[in-house]
């Protein structure tokens, strides 16, 4: 309505069409950021681990090293996107690299997993992906670790700072784990 060129029949019309326009556009531009809010999420330290331990299952042995890691990597931030310099690029929260463990555009790589999947929200493809590398190549895969987290003195308290003994995974109605 806005964008065709109709002629008001009356200047009432007229001014109900300006009115609908005005009002039209903020609308679009709010919806256009509620959507990207969906889509994107940074973590608090005690968020990410209490999500990770109870509705992901981590070992509560590892998880300080694990949340080193991500706030290393991406800043606990889950649309993190890092350019390398040898035209590969890393994604999400865990900062996975597209140059091995997914593929722009489409799904690929070892983690047969699209590379801008681990940009979103949704963490378990980040997860699932993170933890295959780890088995495999373990956390010195991650600079970020490497260099900042390899010393366990490094390692954030998260016993004493996010209370992790309280912490326990999520269990269903069935009795297996969630996530």
């Amino acid at each position: 309505m806005c964008l065709k060129a109709r002629h008001p029949k009356t200047k009432r019309d007229l001014m109900n069409m300006k009115t609908f326009c005005l009002w039209i556009v903020p609308v679009l531009i709010l919806l256009q950021l509620g959507i990207e809010q969906v889509e994107s999420k940074k973590y608090q330290r005690c968020e990410l681990t209490r999500v990770l331990v109870e509705n992901y299952n981590f070992d509560k042995t590892f998880i300080s090293n694990w949340i080193c890691l991500v706030e290393h990597e991406s800043y606990l931030d889950t649309t993190k996107v890092t350019k390398k310099g040898n035209e590969s690029k890393n994604y999400g929260l865990f900062q996975i690299n597209s140059k091995d463990y997914c593929s722009e555009g489409r799904k690929g790589g070892q983690c047969n997993m699209k590379c801008e999947d681990f940009s979103n929200d949704d963490i378990s493809d980040d997860i699932a992906c993170a933890r295959m590398i780890q088995e495999r190549e373990g956390f010195k895969y991650w600079k970020g670790w490497d260099r900042f987290c390899r010393n366990p003195q490094n390692l954030p308290n998260l016993r004493v700072a996010c209370n992790l003994r309280s912490l326990s995974p999520v269990r269903s109605p069935r009795g297996f784990l969630t996530g």
